[in-house]
């Protein structure tokens, strides 16, 4: 099945999709090959420990996160940037309210659908 975003994504005419626990997010464009999302943490919330064949990689855009990647614990902070290979359980703490954009590749079928689990441990 071919999906695609509209060309032009302005967030500001987009509502936050509520993930729970302090979790919320806003796809930024996609196709069968990438997705781009914007995720707010409040502080204290977590990204639990998962995995997922998808590439990833995630740039600090606003906050402080303690990511774990593979058993290798980093402090990331704004304007940092964040490599996950697929397969890697991985998971984050966010220390200090935040936003992160992540990038998977391939498209993450399982946000779009509500078939899967989330990153977050939840099912949408």
């Amino acid at each position: 099945m071919n999906r695609n975003s509209e060309k032009y994504i302005l967030t500001e005419n987009l509502e936050w999709e509520e993930l729970g626990e302090g979790v919320s997010r806003k796809f930024l464009g996609f196709d069968n090959q990438i997705m781009m999302v914007k995720v707010k943490f409040k502080k204290g919330a977590v990204g639990s420990p998962h995995h997922h064949f998808h590439t990833q990689t995630t740039y600090c855009a606003a906050g402080k996160f303690e990511f774990e990647i593979d058993g290798e614990k980093q402090i990331v902070k704004a304007g940092d940037g964040v490599y996950i290979q697929p397969n890697l359980v991985h998971s984050a703490l966010c220390l200090k309210e935040g936003i992160l954009i992540d990038v998977f590749s391939p498209v993450r079928e399982d946000f779009l659908d509500g078939s899967g689990v989330s990153y977050f441990g939840t099912k949408k």
